[in-house]
Order: structure tokens, then sequence, then C-alpha cells
């Protein structure tokens, strides 16, 4: 790159967001994670930024940061989110909130603080969705319901703003073998699920093609289909 790029990856501790973060800063990216938790990166252009997306306080309070080290995001990563399975009657309202909180509200949150940082004619969104934005599959109904209204929500800011001239890429991939799936009990095949490298390949694709591309919908899953 010719000069410093910066891009914001939300959920950065593991799993997709982890990589992500490692490959745009293999590409010369100035990085700045967020998490709950914190990450074990460790580069010299990687910021890393304890937020909980859900609390608007603490988004506002972290752009701050971000506008001490620079005032251009030239890619945001919508990453972060929340996945639980559990039969509708065996989901509590506290845990369909959360499910909405994390996986919407917090990237509302991010688009509406955020938006000082675009550069016009040069930002990129990436929001990472999921196949379950498009069909709604038994026992992930809070997690669909809340990946339907991302999409949603993604939609409406690209038509608001389209005359900064804003690339927005929605990644809706099927399952991914990732630590996700570490804290779910059911005996799901994993042959039919995807290696994180098989994301990174479209997230690849994605994030290195020609300024004037974007993706509005670009769904990809293993070859045998859908989990069912």
């Amino acid at each position: 790159m010719d000069e410093t790029q910066y891009a914001l990856v939300t959920g950065t501790s593991s799993g997709l967001g982890f990589e992500m973060a490692s490959f745009l800063l293999e590409e010369g990216y100035s990085v700045i994670g967020l998490s709950r938790s914190g990450t074990e990166i460790d580069h010299p252009n990687f910021i890393d930024i304890i937020c909980d997306i859900r609390d608007e306080a603490a988004v506002e309070e972290m752009f701050e940061l971000v506008g001490e080290n620079t005032d251009a995001l030239h890619l945001i990563v919508l990453n972060a989110g929340i996945f639980e399975m559990a039969p509708l009657v065996e989901t509590s309202t506290n845990e369909f909130n959360d499910h909405l909180a994390t996986n919407v509200t917090g990237p509302f949150h991010i688009l509406k603080h955020g938006v000082d940082f675009i550069v016009e004619d040069e930002t990129h969104i990436v929001t990472v969705s999921s196949i379950a934005a498009k069909k709604g599959l038994s026992n992930i109904s809070a997690y669909s319901a809340s990946k339907f209204a991302l999409n949603g929500l993604i939609e409406s800011v690209r038509d608001e703003w389209e005359h900064l001239g804003v690339r927005f890429s929605t990644l809706m991939p099927g399952a991914i073998i990732t630590p996700i799936w570490d804290e779910e009990n059911e005996d799901l095949p994993r042959d039919q699920m995807m290696e994180i490298a098989d994301f990174m390949h479209i997230f690849q694709m994605v994030v290195t093609s020609p300024s004037h591309i974007q993706f509005p919908e670009i769904t990809f899953l293993h070859k045998r289909g859908m989990i069912k």
C-alpha cells in the first residue's frame, strides 16, 4: 500500500475476526481490533481495544480512542456476533434479545458513530452475515432473526450513504468450523462445514477486489449443502 490504510474489525478475540485481522496486517493495514476480552494478536500495527459494541457509550468512547490514531477508516469489518442453538420454546427472551443486541444493535452503533471516519469514495464496509439470513432453520430462530435484521440494516444504510461512495459487501457463509461450535452439544456433521481457510479465500477476494466493485450479497457454503 502506498499510504497507511486503517481497518476496524469487530470480534477479533478468536475465530474469523482473529484471522481477518491477521490477514489485513499482512496486507499492510493498520488494524484496530475490537472485542470484549482482548486478543493474542501481537503486531506493531495492531491496536487492541476492549469494547462491548452492545453498549453505545462504550462505542462512542472507542471512537474517541480511534480518533487519537486516525481520522479515516478505509475498511470496516462488522464481524462480532453470537450464535446459540435452541428450539424456540426453549429460547429465553434474554437470549433472544442478546442476539439482537450483539448481532444488530452492535453494528448499528459502529455505523452510527463511525460515520465521521468514512472516506468518501474509498471506505469499504464488509459485513459478516450468514446464510441463516436467507433461510430460517430450526433451532436457530434467535440467530436467524438477528441476521435477517442485520441484512436489512445494511441495505438501508447502503441506500442512505450512496452519495458518499461507500462500498458495502455482505458475506453470507454457511456453517464454518470455528470455536463458536465448541459451545454447542449438537452432534452436527462437521464434514458439511467449511474450514476457516475457505471463508478466508472469499474474504481475501472481497477486500482485494478493485475499488469500483462491491458484493452486496455473496452466499457460499460447503458443496454438500446446508446443515439440516
